[in-house]
């Protein structure tokens, strides 16, 4: 796939998740004047990040991590050599929910088609989930057998899969946010994220 078709075809989930009156966030969103959050970065990238839901600052703005959980990722991509404009970063849920609540299984359902379709579109060779919610869900998608276990037991991991454009590496990671409130959570992160140099 060209990066010419690869773009048109994340317009064409960006138009769809603007129209997206069957989700339960719908509503919510246009209540409060916000954007859908479908996702920013390298349509070619090889290493696609993928967390839970858009806090406030994102879906005002409509771009993934630009609060301060995204200047921790930020932080830690520069920290192992990488620029944010060579990965892919996109969540679970592209709309925000009420009170930046854990998603629920109803939005997982409606949303996560569309990060299907954004991995098939952008084919990275690895996947790297932030928090337990992004976790449970890739795992499971890609029939990892240590899918159910905590995150506190598989971040750092590396999980090989297969996805239908050949193989993958899967590799959970604790959510940035819960380094804003657990500050030893840091340096589980900064230990974790060293893994990517190997797949830059």
């Amino acid at each position: 796939m060209t990066l010419k078709e690869k773009t048109e075809k994340l317009r064409v989930i960006k138009n769809e998740l603007l129209g997206l009156e069957k989700s339960p966030l719908f509503s919510f969103r246009q209540a409060n004047n916000f954007f859908p959050v479908i996702g920013e970065g390298n349509h070619e990238a090889k290493i696609m990040f993928v967390g839970e839901a858009p806090g406030r600052n994102e879906a005002k703005t409509g771009r993934p991590f630009c609060g301060a959980a995204g200047k921790i990722l930020d932080d830690l991509l520069t920290g192992v050599g990488i620029n944010r404009a060579e990965v892919y970063v996109t969540n679970i849920i592209k709309d925000r929910p009420p009170q930046n609540r854990d998603p629920l299984p109803e939005e997982i359902a409606c949303y996560g088609p569309f990060l299907d379709r954004q991995i098939e579109i952008i084919e990275p060779r690895v996947i790297a989930t932030l928090g337990r919610f992004s976790m449970r869900y890739i795992l499971e998608k890609f029939a990892v057998p240590e899918a159910l276990k905590s995150i506190s037991e598989l971040h750092g991991k590396i999980f090989s899969a297969q996805a239908p454009y050949g193989p993958i590496v899967v590799i959970p990671f604790y959510h940035p946010a819960a380094a804003i409130y657990n500050r030893a959570l840091i340096d589980d992160l900064k230990k974790d994220f060293a893994i990517l140099k190997n797949y830059r």
